[in-house]
Protein backbone atom coordinates (compact mmCIF):
# COMPACT_ATOMS: atom_id res chain seq x y z
CA UNK A 1 0.00 0.00 0.00
CA UNK A 2 1.32 3.02 -0.78
CA UNK A 3 2.66 6.07 1.82
CA UNK A 4 2.19 9.45 0.59
CA UNK A 5 3.47 12.13 3.24
CA UNK A 6 2.17 16.05 1.79
CA UNK A 7 4.40 18.65 3.11
CA UNK A 8 2.31 21.88 3.58
CA UNK A 9 2.54 25.01 4.70
CA UNK A 10 -0.80 24.84 6.84
CA UNK A 11 -3.93 23.06 7.24
CA UNK A 12 -7.38 22.24 8.41
CA UNK A 13 -8.12 23.36 11.22
CA UNK A 14 -7.68 26.47 9.54
CA UNK A 15 -9.74 27.37 6.70
CA UNK A 16 -8.83 29.00 3.15
CA UNK A 17 -8.67 27.71 -0.15
CA UNK A 18 -5.02 26.08 0.58
CA UNK A 19 -6.46 24.17 3.29
CA UNK A 20 -9.80 22.87 1.03
CA UNK A 21 -7.63 21.78 -1.48
CA UNK A 22 -5.86 19.65 0.63
CA UNK A 23 -8.62 18.26 2.70
CA UNK A 24 -9.64 17.67 -1.32
CA UNK A 25 -6.64 15.67 -2.30
CA UNK A 26 -6.01 13.84 1.13
CA UNK A 27 -9.71 12.47 1.01
CA UNK A 28 -9.67 11.44 -1.99
CA UNK A 29 -6.26 9.40 -1.96
CA UNK A 30 -7.51 8.10 1.28
CA UNK A 31 -11.05 6.64 -0.78
CA UNK A 32 -8.48 5.52 -3.31
CA UNK A 33 -6.70 2.42 -0.66
CA UNK A 34 -3.74 5.13 0.24
CA UNK A 35 -1.88 5.40 3.22
CA UNK A 36 -1.94 9.40 3.45
CA UNK A 37 -0.29 11.85 6.04
CA UNK A 38 0.29 15.59 6.12
CA UNK A 39 3.12 17.58 8.02
CA UNK A 40 2.90 21.68 8.05
CA UNK A 41 5.54 23.96 8.61
CA UNK A 42 5.73 26.83 11.18
CA UNK A 43 3.36 29.19 9.59
CA UNK A 44 0.54 26.76 10.67
CA UNK A 45 -0.64 29.22 13.63
CA UNK A 46 -3.94 27.09 14.68
CA UNK A 47 -3.25 25.77 18.41
CA UNK A 48 -2.70 22.08 18.50
CA UNK A 49 -0.53 18.90 19.61
CA UNK A 50 2.17 18.50 17.94
CA UNK A 51 0.09 15.31 15.85
CA UNK A 52 -3.61 15.80 15.73
CA UNK A 53 -6.67 14.04 13.54
CA UNK A 54 -9.37 17.24 11.71
CA UNK A 55 -12.30 15.98 9.86
CA UNK A 56 -10.57 12.28 9.63
CA UNK A 57 -6.80 13.44 8.21
CA UNK A 58 -4.01 13.31 10.02
CA UNK A 59 -1.59 16.16 10.68
CA UNK A 60 1.80 16.58 12.03
CA UNK A 61 3.30 20.06 12.97
CA UNK A 62 6.29 21.41 13.11
CA UNK A 63 7.18 22.80 16.88
CA UNK A 64 7.76 26.40 17.65
CA UNK A 65 7.01 29.59 16.19
CA UNK A 66 8.13 31.20 12.94
CA UNK A 67 11.75 32.91 13.41
CA UNK A 68 11.96 36.63 13.66
CA UNK A 69 14.57 39.00 12.32
CA UNK A 70 15.98 39.81 9.13
CA UNK A 71 13.67 37.97 7.01
CA UNK A 72 16.50 35.87 4.33
CA UNK A 73 17.74 34.30 7.93
CA UNK A 74 13.85 33.98 9.23
CA UNK A 75 12.78 32.19 6.04
CA UNK A 76 16.29 29.77 6.36
CA UNK A 77 15.81 29.13 10.09
CA UNK A 78 11.50 28.21 9.12
CA UNK A 79 13.36 25.68 6.67
CA UNK A 80 15.59 23.98 8.46
CA UNK A 81 13.01 23.60 11.46
CA UNK A 82 10.36 22.04 8.90
CA UNK A 83 13.10 19.81 7.18
CA UNK A 84 13.89 18.44 11.10
CA UNK A 85 10.20 17.59 11.60
CA UNK A 86 9.75 15.99 7.78
CA UNK A 87 12.85 13.99 8.93
CA UNK A 88 11.63 12.96 12.15
CA UNK A 89 8.45 11.64 10.61
CA UNK A 90 10.41 9.91 7.58
CA UNK A 91 12.29 7.75 9.84
CA UNK A 92 9.26 7.17 11.81
CA UNK A 93 6.30 6.74 8.91
CA UNK A 94 8.63 4.96 6.11
CA UNK A 95 6.57 7.22 3.28
CA UNK A 96 7.06 6.15 -0.37
CA UNK A 97 6.69 9.71 -1.84
CA UNK A 98 6.68 12.86 -0.42
CA UNK A 99 4.44 15.65 -2.05
CA UNK A 100 5.46 18.53 -1.13
CA UNK A 101 2.65 21.97 -1.64
CA UNK A 102 3.73 25.61 -2.87
CA UNK A 103 4.90 28.01 -1.28
CA UNK A 104 8.66 27.31 -2.25
CA UNK A 105 9.94 27.01 1.22
CA UNK A 106 7.96 23.82 1.78
CA UNK A 107 10.21 22.86 -1.52
CA UNK A 108 13.53 23.50 -0.16
CA UNK A 109 12.40 21.46 3.06
CA UNK A 110 11.52 18.58 1.34
CA UNK A 111 13.60 18.13 -0.99
CA UNK A 112 17.09 18.15 1.72
CA UNK A 113 14.73 15.16 3.20
CA UNK A 114 14.32 13.52 -0.05
CA UNK A 115 17.65 13.37 -0.75
CA UNK A 116 18.70 12.31 2.21
CA UNK A 117 16.49 9.08 2.37
CA UNK A 118 16.24 8.62 -0.91
CA UNK A 119 12.49 9.00 -1.14
CA UNK A 120 10.65 10.68 -4.47
CA UNK A 121 9.29 13.96 -4.66
CA UNK A 122 6.96 15.36 -6.17
CA UNK A 123 6.46 19.24 -5.80
CA UNK A 124 2.94 20.81 -6.06
CA UNK A 125 2.70 24.64 -7.34
CA UNK A 126 -0.74 25.89 -6.45
CA UNK A 127 1.20 29.49 -7.12
CA UNK A 128 4.38 31.52 -7.66
CA UNK A 129 5.16 32.97 -4.29
CA UNK A 130 6.70 35.69 -5.80
CA UNK A 131 3.22 36.65 -7.62
CA UNK A 132 1.20 35.72 -4.35
CA UNK A 133 3.16 38.09 -2.61
CA UNK A 134 2.80 41.33 -5.31
CA UNK A 135 -1.05 40.01 -5.19
CA UNK A 136 -1.18 40.32 -1.18
CA UNK A 137 0.40 43.72 -0.93
CA UNK A 138 3.31 42.05 0.27
CA UNK A 139 5.45 42.02 -2.38
CA UNK A 140 6.98 44.15 -5.44
CA UNK A 141 6.90 42.56 -9.47
CA UNK A 142 10.88 43.18 -10.04
CA UNK A 143 12.39 44.15 -6.49
CA UNK A 144 15.22 42.13 -5.31
CA UNK A 145 12.60 39.91 -3.16
CA UNK A 146 10.65 39.22 -6.34
CA UNK A 147 13.71 38.33 -8.44
CA UNK A 148 15.51 36.00 -5.65
CA UNK A 149 12.08 34.58 -4.80
CA UNK A 150 11.44 33.45 -8.55
CA UNK A 151 15.00 31.92 -9.24
CA UNK A 152 14.57 29.75 -5.94
CA UNK A 153 11.18 28.78 -7.20
CA UNK A 154 13.08 27.90 -10.55
CA UNK A 155 15.54 25.99 -8.66
CA UNK A 156 12.92 23.97 -6.69
CA UNK A 157 11.33 22.65 -10.14
CA UNK A 158 14.77 21.59 -11.95
CA UNK A 159 15.42 19.17 -8.41
CA UNK A 160 12.31 17.93 -8.15
CA UNK A 161 11.61 14.64 -9.52
CA UNK A 162 8.09 15.62 -11.03
CA UNK A 163 6.13 18.78 -10.66
CA UNK A 164 2.28 19.26 -10.94
CA UNK A 165 0.29 22.84 -11.32
CA UNK A 166 -3.34 23.56 -10.94
CA UNK A 167 -3.65 24.91 -14.18
CA UNK A 168 -2.18 25.29 -17.60
CA UNK A 169 -1.25 29.11 -17.11
CA UNK A 170 1.62 27.91 -14.27
CA UNK A 171 2.76 25.06 -16.85
CA UNK A 172 3.47 27.52 -19.04
CA UNK A 173 5.27 30.03 -17.45
CA UNK A 174 7.47 26.78 -16.34
CA UNK A 175 8.13 25.52 -19.76
CA UNK A 176 9.35 29.15 -20.80
CA UNK A 177 11.64 28.98 -17.90
CA UNK A 178 13.64 25.79 -19.46
CA UNK A 179 11.53 23.45 -17.38
CA UNK A 180 11.10 19.83 -19.58
CA UNK A 181 7.21 19.87 -20.20
CA UNK A 182 6.95 16.28 -19.58
CA UNK A 183 7.80 16.25 -16.32
CA UNK A 184 4.95 18.48 -15.36
CA UNK A 185 1.06 17.61 -14.82
CA UNK A 186 -1.48 19.53 -14.34
CA UNK A 187 -3.78 19.12 -11.60
CA UNK A 188 -6.78 21.40 -11.69
CA UNK A 189 -8.69 23.26 -8.46
CA UNK A 190 -11.46 20.78 -8.26
CA UNK A 191 -14.72 20.21 -6.00
CA UNK A 192 -15.62 17.41 -3.22
CA UNK A 193 -18.98 16.67 -5.26
CA UNK A 194 -20.09 14.12 -1.98
CA UNK A 195 -19.12 16.99 0.42
CA UNK A 196 -20.08 20.51 -1.98
CA UNK A 197 -22.06 19.17 -4.80
CA UNK A 198 -25.83 18.83 -3.08
CA UNK A 199 -27.63 22.59 -2.95
CA UNK A 200 -28.93 23.65 -0.31
CA UNK A 201 -33.02 25.26 -0.29
CA UNK A 202 -32.74 29.01 0.56
CA UNK A 203 -33.28 29.67 3.55
CA UNK A 204 -36.34 32.36 3.77
CA UNK A 205 -35.39 32.92 7.58
CA UNK A 206 -31.74 33.80 6.25
CA UNK A 207 -33.20 35.84 3.55
CA UNK A 208 -35.05 38.13 5.82
CA UNK A 209 -32.04 38.30 8.47
CA UNK A 210 -29.69 39.54 5.75
CA UNK A 211 -32.67 42.06 4.13
CA UNK A 212 -32.55 40.52 0.61
CA UNK A 213 -36.89 39.64 -0.20
CA UNK A 214 -37.36 40.18 -3.66
CA UNK A 215 -33.99 41.14 -3.96
CA UNK A 216 -32.01 40.20 -7.27
CA UNK A 217 -29.18 39.47 -5.29
CA UNK A 218 -25.19 39.63 -6.62
CA UNK A 219 -22.93 38.01 -3.85
CA UNK A 220 -18.99 37.39 -3.43
CA UNK A 221 -17.59 34.56 -1.16
CA UNK A 222 -14.02 34.23 -0.38
CA UNK A 223 -11.29 36.03 0.70
CA UNK A 224 -11.16 40.27 0.55
CA UNK A 225 -7.76 41.10 -1.25
CA UNK A 226 -6.92 43.72 -2.97
CA UNK A 227 -6.48 41.23 -6.05
CA UNK A 228 -10.13 39.98 -5.96
CA UNK A 229 -11.37 43.87 -7.26
CA UNK A 230 -14.29 43.75 -4.76
CA UNK A 231 -13.82 47.76 -5.00
CA UNK A 232 -14.63 47.75 -9.06
CA UNK A 233 -17.32 45.38 -7.64
CA UNK A 234 -18.80 48.35 -4.73
CA UNK A 235 -17.93 51.09 -7.67
CA UNK A 236 -20.35 49.23 -9.81
CA UNK A 237 -23.28 49.19 -7.83
CA UNK A 238 -24.85 52.89 -8.53
CA UNK A 239 -24.81 51.80 -12.18
CA UNK A 240 -26.37 48.25 -11.68
CA UNK A 241 -28.95 49.52 -8.89
CA UNK A 242 -29.86 52.09 -11.58
CA UNK A 243 -30.77 49.74 -13.82
CA UNK A 244 -31.90 46.97 -11.27
CA UNK A 245 -33.53 48.83 -8.55
CA UNK A 246 -33.95 45.54 -6.64
CA UNK A 247 -30.21 44.68 -7.08
CA UNK A 248 -28.05 44.05 -3.68
CA UNK A 249 -24.29 43.31 -3.16
CA UNK A 250 -24.00 40.39 -0.30
CA UNK A 251 -20.27 39.70 0.70
CA UNK A 252 -19.34 37.01 2.78
CA UNK A 253 -15.77 36.37 4.04
CA UNK A 254 -12.90 38.80 5.08
CA UNK A 255 -9.47 39.26 5.27
CA UNK A 256 -6.99 42.75 4.61
CA UNK A 257 -9.22 44.87 2.74
CA UNK A 258 -12.17 44.23 4.29
CA UNK A 259 -12.19 47.99 6.23
CA UNK A 260 -11.26 49.52 3.37
CA UNK A 261 -14.12 47.99 1.44
CA UNK A 262 -16.40 48.62 4.12
CA UNK A 263 -15.69 52.08 4.44
CA UNK A 264 -15.83 52.32 0.38
CA UNK A 265 -19.62 50.86 0.77
CA UNK A 266 -20.44 53.00 3.40
CA UNK A 267 -19.82 56.10 1.49
CA UNK A 268 -21.45 54.63 -1.50
CA UNK A 269 -25.08 56.58 -2.82
CA UNK A 270 -26.14 53.19 -2.65
CA UNK A 271 -24.70 51.52 0.80
CA UNK A 272 -28.07 50.46 1.84
CA UNK A 273 -27.53 48.10 -0.94
CA UNK A 274 -24.33 46.44 0.13
CA UNK A 275 -24.56 43.65 2.80
CA UNK A 276 -21.46 42.38 4.28
CA UNK A 277 -21.84 39.31 6.14
CA UNK A 278 -18.10 38.65 7.49
CA UNK A 279 -16.66 35.07 7.65
CA UNK A 280 -18.81 32.04 8.66
CA UNK A 281 -18.30 28.53 9.60
CA UNK A 282 -17.50 26.21 6.33
CA UNK A 283 -20.06 24.29 7.00
CA UNK A 284 -22.83 27.14 7.19
CA UNK A 285 -21.58 28.46 3.34
CA UNK A 286 -23.71 26.43 1.25
CA UNK A 287 -26.54 28.50 2.96
CA UNK A 288 -24.99 31.76 1.82
CA UNK A 289 -24.70 30.40 -1.66
CA UNK A 290 -28.29 29.51 -2.02
CA UNK A 291 -29.05 33.50 -1.26
CA UNK A 292 -27.15 34.46 -4.40
CA UNK A 293 -28.39 34.48 -7.59
CA UNK A 294 -25.43 35.68 -9.33
CA UNK A 295 -21.63 34.83 -7.81
CA UNK A 296 -19.23 37.86 -9.03
CA UNK A 297 -15.53 37.51 -9.35
CA UNK A 298 -14.01 40.70 -10.75
CA UNK A 299 -10.16 40.17 -10.29
CA UNK A 300 -7.62 42.21 -11.31
CA UNK A 301 -5.55 41.80 -14.60
CA UNK A 302 -2.38 40.93 -12.91
CA UNK A 303 0.45 38.34 -13.09
CA UNK A 304 -1.25 36.74 -10.47
CA UNK A 305 -4.92 36.23 -11.78
CA UNK A 306 -3.99 35.69 -15.35
CA UNK A 307 -1.68 32.49 -14.08
CA UNK A 308 -3.39 31.00 -11.83
CA UNK A 309 -7.41 29.38 -11.36
CA UNK A 310 -9.48 30.07 -8.52
CA UNK A 311 -11.30 27.52 -6.69
CA UNK A 312 -14.48 29.38 -6.04
CA UNK A 313 -16.32 30.17 -9.07
CA UNK A 314 -16.28 25.94 -9.37
CA UNK A 315 -17.59 25.63 -5.99
CA UNK A 316 -20.21 28.64 -7.48
CA UNK A 317 -20.97 25.97 -10.67
CA UNK A 318 -21.24 23.03 -8.15
CA UNK A 319 -23.93 25.00 -6.33
CA UNK A 320 -26.41 25.80 -8.96
CA UNK A 321 -25.36 29.17 -9.05
CA UNK A 322 -24.75 31.65 -12.18
CA UNK A 323 -21.06 32.89 -12.64
CA UNK A 324 -19.93 36.31 -13.95
CA UNK A 325 -16.29 36.85 -13.64
CA UNK A 326 -13.80 39.03 -15.08
CA UNK A 327 -11.70 38.08 -18.39
CA UNK A 328 -8.41 37.48 -17.02
CA UNK A 329 -6.24 34.20 -17.56
CA UNK A 330 -7.25 32.18 -14.67
CA UNK A 331 -10.93 32.79 -15.35
CA UNK A 332 -10.80 32.10 -18.87
CA UNK A 333 -9.47 28.62 -18.17
CA UNK A 334 -12.19 27.86 -16.14
CA UNK A 335 -15.50 29.87 -17.42
CA UNK A 336 -16.77 29.43 -21.25
CA UNK A 337 -18.05 33.00 -21.68
CA UNK A 338 -21.95 32.53 -22.35
CA UNK A 339 -22.00 28.70 -21.93
CA UNK A 340 -20.72 28.21 -18.49
CA UNK A 341 -20.77 31.45 -17.13
CA UNK A 342 -19.80 35.61 -18.57
CA UNK A 343 -16.89 36.92 -19.05
CA UNK A 344 -16.49 41.00 -18.91
CA UNK A 345 -13.42 43.41 -18.92
CA UNK A 346 -11.11 43.31 -15.48
CA UNK A 347 -10.68 46.48 -13.98
CA UNK A 348 -13.65 48.05 -15.24
CA UNK A 349 -16.97 48.51 -12.82
CA UNK A 350 -19.15 49.68 -16.05
CA UNK A 351 -18.58 46.32 -17.91
CA UNK A 352 -19.47 44.88 -14.22
CA UNK A 353 -22.68 46.68 -14.43
CA UNK A 354 -23.88 45.68 -17.40
CA UNK A 355 -23.11 42.22 -17.24
CA UNK A 356 -24.70 41.32 -14.48
CA UNK A 357 -27.85 43.90 -15.25
CA UNK A 358 -27.51 41.73 -18.09
CA UNK A 359 -27.79 38.45 -16.94
CA UNK A 360 -30.89 39.35 -14.65
CA UNK A 361 -32.93 41.16 -17.15
CA UNK A 362 -32.77 37.68 -19.13
CA UNK A 363 -33.33 34.68 -17.34
CA UNK A 364 -34.74 32.00 -19.91
CA UNK A 365 -31.46 30.77 -19.87
CA UNK A 366 -30.43 30.48 -16.52
CA UNK A 367 -31.42 27.01 -15.99
CA UNK A 368 -30.12 25.55 -18.96
CA UNK A 369 -26.78 27.19 -17.95
CA UNK A 370 -26.52 26.19 -14.56
CA UNK A 371 -27.09 22.72 -15.34
CA UNK A 372 -24.02 22.80 -18.46
CA UNK A 373 -21.68 24.74 -15.34
CA UNK A 374 -22.13 22.20 -13.49
CA UNK A 375 -22.00 19.31 -15.59
CA UNK A 376 -18.93 20.55 -16.62
CA UNK A 377 -17.67 20.65 -12.36
CA UNK A 378 -18.81 17.16 -12.60
CA UNK A 379 -17.39 15.61 -15.61
CA UNK A 380 -13.97 17.71 -15.32
CA UNK A 381 -13.32 19.35 -11.71
CA UNK A 382 -14.19 16.29 -9.27
CA UNK A 383 -12.09 15.28 -6.88
CA UNK A 384 -12.79 11.60 -7.16
CA UNK A 385 -11.45 11.39 -10.61
CA UNK A 386 -8.94 14.67 -10.33
CA UNK A 387 -6.60 12.48 -8.04
CA UNK A 388 -6.32 10.17 -10.61
CA UNK A 389 -4.15 12.28 -12.46
CA UNK A 390 -1.12 11.65 -9.93
CA UNK A 391 -1.25 8.19 -9.64
CA UNK A 392 0.88 7.46 -13.00
CA UNK A 393 3.30 10.02 -11.45
CA UNK A 394 3.93 8.28 -8.28
CA UNK A 395 4.18 5.31 -9.85
CA UNK A 396 6.89 6.04 -12.44
CA UNK A 397 8.75 7.28 -9.51
CA UNK A 398 8.44 4.58 -7.38
CA UNK A 399 9.94 2.39 -10.84
CA UNK A 400 12.67 4.81 -10.89
CA UNK A 401 13.77 4.79 -7.05
CA UNK A 402 13.25 0.84 -7.06
CA UNK A 403 15.73 0.66 -9.97
CA UNK A 404 18.08 3.33 -8.50
CA UNK A 405 18.40 1.39 -5.08
CA UNK A 406 18.92 -2.09 -7.54
CA UNK A 407 21.94 -0.13 -9.16
CA UNK A 408 23.25 1.14 -6.17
Amino acid sequence: MTHILHVLDHSLPMHSGYTFRTRAILRAQIANGWQVRGITGRRHSAAGPLQEEVDGLTFHRTPGEPATGNAVLREWRDIAAHADAIDALVRQWRPDVIHAHSPVLNAIAAQRVAKRHGIPMIYEIRAFWEDAAVGNGTGTEGSPRYWLTRQLETHAVRNADAVAVICEGLRGDLVARGIDANKIIVSPNGVDMDQFGTPVPRDPALTAKLGLEGADVVGFIGSFYDYEGLDDLITAMPRLVRARPKAKLLLVGGGPMEQALRDQALASPFTDHIVFVGRVPHDQVEHYYAQVDILAYPRKAMRLTDLVTPLKPLEAMAQGRLVAASSVGGHRELIEDGVTGTLFAPDDPAAIAESIAGLFADRAGWDARRAVARAFVERDRNWSSNILRYEPVYQQLLARSIRTRAAA
